[in-house]
């Protein structure tokens, strides 16, 4: 096995990424000569103790959300001008996956960046996870990347992924570490991933993946539906044809039992172990294209629409939240809520947490301080 090691630096730049275009269902990638290119991408960024707190409202992006966000000069001040993750350490860091810049970390004192140049596998991150022995891994458009804190280690097709294209990420109760990439299925062994092909399907694109109260992990794969892997066989969960789009962004399994499933051009389905039950734009939703599911601490099931902001389900009630509650990501890709039980939301047009019945906008210099 050949990984690659590389050691944080000491010494942060500031860095303002180049132009490229994205999209929730297709994100783009860099070539080839844009990805290896060595260039200082990250920053160190003390937080300002006096800052304005006043509701951050951000003008919309003219660009055009169906076909993709562009990410270039404008908002320089934005944390990044897409975040595409959002997650939490042990330790209580917030970290933000970008679309352009790598990782961002915000240590409650400190935004710090890593990128390509630090060692990290892609600039595009599309999951991450922690381990047991308090290890980040992230997956990107270039690969795997393991951090212990001090040093990168990078995991690419060289080393067992069936494509570099590492589309999601996910850690199961029993520890193991499946990898989601354009090409198929990939599984941690300990040392290396290795192919882990769905039956009759070895190269589907697994877009996201999650866990049931019973063990079972859930694959949603972009054209070929779900499946369902009990330790043993892989199950198909579309052969009914009541899903209402086989193309699946997206997949949580909630605290009740349910399995929620994010589409690209048939809305959201909500399936409990006999039946669907989808909502799209016919019953109260303002596009068919949903990005991320999410579970909030009391069991309020969120969920993004392309266009339409953000959307809470509750006992079977849909509420929508975008530009009149002040959220004016249009292009939502990650929705999260701490341990301290602070609600993120993140897409094109930056970074934004919730405020009572509002969305601030936060950015470089903050507001931070109740962070």
């Amino acid at each position: 096995m050949t990984t690659e090691k590389f050691q944080t630096p000491k010494k942060h730049f500031l860095f303002f990424p180049l132009v490229c275009i994205i999209a929730c269902n297709e994100p783009g990638k860099l070539n080839n000569s844009q990805e290896n290119e060595k260039v200082k991408a990250t920053s160190t960024i003390s937080n300002s103790k006096k800052i304005d707190t006043d509701v951050f409202k951000s003008q919309l992006s003219s660009a055009f959300f169906g076909l993709g966000y562009k990410e270039g000069f404008d908002n320089k001040e934005q944390v990044s001008q897409y975040v595409r993750k959002i997650f939490q350490d042990k330790k209580g860091h917030l970290w933000f996956g970008s679309n352009a810049v790598g990782v961002i970390r915000y240590d409650g004192d400190t935004l710090s960046y890593f990128s390509i140049n630090e060692g990290l596998s892609g600039s595009q991150v599309t999951g991450i996870i922690e381990d047991e022995d308090f290890n980040l891994w992230f997956s990107t458009n270039g690969g795997v990347t393991k951090y212990d804190g001090k040093l990168f280690t990078n995991f690419t097709a060289q080393n067992g992924l069936s494509s570099d294209r590492v589309w999601s990420i996910f850690q199961d109760t029993k520890g193991t570490i499946w990898i989601g990439t354009a090409k198929g299925l990939c599984r941690f062994n300990g040392n290396i991933f290795e192919p882990f092909p769905i039956t009759g399907h070895p190269s589907s694109v697994v877009r996201s993946m999650t866990e049931d109260n019973n063990g079972n992990l859930w694959l949603a794969t972009d054209g070929e539906g779900v499946y369902k892997y009990d330790g043993q066989k892989f199950t198909p969960i579309t052969s009914n044809n009541e899903l209402s789009d086989k193309h699946v962004m997206s997949i949580l399994a909630d605290s009740k039992g349910n399995i929620w499933m994010g589409t690209r051009f048939g809305g959201i389905s909500k399936f409990d172990g006999q039946s669907f039950m989808n909502y799209s734009v016919d019953n109260g939703i303002g596009n068919n294209e949903v990005c991320t599911i999410y579970e909030d601490k009391k069991g309020n099931i969120w969920f993004s629409a392309e266009g339409f902001g953000i959307y809470r389900y509750d006992k079977g009630k849909i509420i929508n939240f975008s530009q009149q509650a002040g959220l004016n990501i249009r292009a939502v890709q990650a929705i999260f809520e701490d341990r301290q039980g602070r609600f993120w939301v993140g897409g094109g047009d930056g970074l934004y947490r919730r405020a009572g019945n509002e969305y601030i906008n936060i950015r470089k210099n903050g507001p931070w301080d109740d962070c």
